[in-house]
């Protein structure tokens, strides 16, 4: 696990807005309230990613554990959370839905952390050279998409993902092989530039190159709301109507997958908290068991209770 911690304020936020750009799914962490003594601020954040990548500061020993296993269920669910920690006393009225988690924690301090879910924008593959394929590119970068727009003759299945959105607009310039090498790949959605009856055609054609039959189902000839006839520039705004249309209904929002292995827990015998049971918690061999803490002073008046 890669933790930067020299990142801080408007760095953090700087960061932020590069992953996104890179299309990576992230939380992001706000202390929006504290009570001291905690090294965690007002304001401070941090960054965690899907890889398990931390960026900034959002608290000390007995917080960042904390953190990184909430942040992980809140990247899994996509919504966002309030978390609070400290004392069951220190909480007060706590806001509906705040998820609260006990810490008895030597500094006695208590923080309530905004965990924000920062998912990836979609990944719009853009096939063809016409107006049309010019202006929808511009106009999906102007809502921050992650948007490609390339030739019939560079275009290779390799662009594309499971949550990928590709729109052909070769426009009849080998409109079959760009298709063949796209619905191979198996995006969320593959969109022609057709009239119907061109569709039927490329649909018939394909159907002989060993293709999924539900995915030539799910083709959609022509790509783009119902509009009648229409500008290139009202064609790209009927095609990302129904790009939007589509996403506001979830379908190309990809499930996130943590990379980052979830170790054995364990609790700390002082102070109640949950950690990982891995090196990093201040392992402490007594006999056969092995204990585990969230600082090294749980640990030290753990040693001096046992009297090792």
């Amino acid at each position: 696990m890669s933790i930067d911690r020299a990142v801080e304020g408007w760095g953090v936020l700087e960061r932020a807005v590069d992953l996104a750009r890179a299309g990576e799914a992230f939380v992001l962490a706000t202390v929006v309230w504290r009570e001291g003594p905690s090294s965690g601020q007002h304001g401070s954040r941090a960054i965690y990613t899907a890889a398990g990548e931390i960026h900034g500061w959002i608290g000390g020993a007995c917080a960042e554990p904390v953190f990184k296993r909430e942040a992980v269920k809140t990247l899994e669910a996509g919504v966002p959370r309030l978390l609070a920690l400290g004392s069951a006393e220190r909480f007060g009225d706590l806001p509906r839905g705040t998820m609260a988690v006990e810490m008895s924690c030597q500094s006695e301090g208590a923080l309530q952390i905004y965990l924000e879910p920062v998912m990836t924008m979609p990944h719009l593959v853009i096939v063809g050279d016409s107006p049309m394929a010019e202006t929808l590119a511009a106009q999906a970068t102007q809502l921050d998409w992650n948007v490609e727009l390339v030739d019939g003759t560079e275009f290779s299945g390799g662009l594309l993902s499971a949550s990928s959105i590709a729109v052909v607009a070769t426009q009849g310039h080998g409109d079959e092989d760009v298709l063949e090498a796209a619905l191979k790949a198996a995006p969320a959605y593959v969109g022609v530039v057709a009239s119907a009856k061109r569709g039927e055609a490329l649909r018939s054609y394909l159907s002989t190159r060993l293709i999924d039959a539900g995915r030539l189902d799910a083709m959609q000839i022509p790509a783009g709301l119902d509009l009648g006839s229409t500008t290139h520039k009202e064609m790209a705004v009927a095609i990302l109507a129904e790009l939007v249309q589509r996403r506001a209904a979830g379908e190309f929002s990809p499930s996130i997958v943590v990379d980052v292995p979830k170790p054995d827990t364990a609790v700390d015998p002082i102070c109640g908290m949950t950690v990982d049971a891995t090196p990093s918690s201040n392992p402490l061999e007594i006999g056969d068991e092995t204990y585990y803490f969230c600082c090294p002073g749980c640990r030290a008046a753990f040693e001096s209770q046992q009297g090792a």
